[in-house]
């Protein structure tokens, strides 16, 4: 598994710059977001933002092969500037096409159930959220923690079972596993998790609760409702 940490230099933030102008685009404005890699199999690659734009890559900073570094449905956060403008027959913005300035791979997971065989290997070690957002069936965190050499491990879990209406608000708790690193340099880290393990048959959305522990011992929580009534 790679270093959470090398994901993101520690201390970055979402940041933009430049305005979107449906005349003019100047190669001097970027934009960063999160998405998913599509196309990988049959060459055709966009990417699927979180806020609902289609990217269509014409040019990179890259050399020819930086596509071989990802899946298909994988989670991305690029760095891009925007060429042009894919328009459709009624002259709206279908995609865009764009530079790729940089692309990086973010983890993504599932929901994990807890159990004593892995309880260990969880961990418990505390964690920061800076921000979080859902987007379809996916919750993405933005974490800092410290750590200096190990191996850290992050994960949702809950505890095991058939969920069922009654089990609403389903419990989720962010663990984290420093691997008894130590505490020299902070890091920032995103990660991605699928919900789609949450869905209940009968049912077209659900309430959660997410809570985790910072290291002055102050719990985070949130509730939020996972609702897949139009997704696939």
């Amino acid at each position: 598994m790679k270093k959470l940490g090398l994901l993101i230099a520690a201390g970055l933030i979402l940041w933009m710059t430049g305005c979107r102008d449906n005349d003019y685009y100047s190669l001097n404005d970027m934009w960063i977001g999160f998405g998913i890699l599509q196309g990988v199999e049959s060459n055709s690659y966009q990417i699927k933002m979180d806020n609902g734009d289609v990217l269509i890559p014409v040019a990179s900073n890259y050399r020819l092969g930086w596509e071989e570094r990802f899946d298909n449905g994988g989670r991305v956060m690029v760095n891009y500037t925007i060429l042009d403008e894919n328009l459709n027959s009624a002259g709206e913005v279908e995609s865009y096409y764009v530079k790729l300035n940089s692309i990086d791979d973010i983890l993504m997971k599932g929901v994990m159930d807890v159990t004593p065989e892995n309880e260990d290997s969880i961990g418990n070690d505390p964690v920061i959220v800076q921000d979080y957002w859902m987007t379809d069936s996916l919750l993405t965190f933005k974490l800092k923690y410290w750590g200096y050499k190990q191996i850290h491990f992050l994960n949702l879990v809950k505890q095991p079972g058939v969920l069922s209406e009654e089990s609403q608000p389903i419990e989720l708790e962010l663990r984290h596993n420093a691997n008894n690193d130590d505490d020299a340099i902070p890091f920032t880290a995103f990660v991605s998790f699928s919900l789609n393990e949450l869905r209940i048959e009968g049912l077209d959305s659900v309430q959660f609760v997410v809570t985790s522990k910072d290291y002055d011992g102050k719990e985070f929580s949130e509730e939020n409702i996972f609702n897949y009534s139009d997704l696939n």
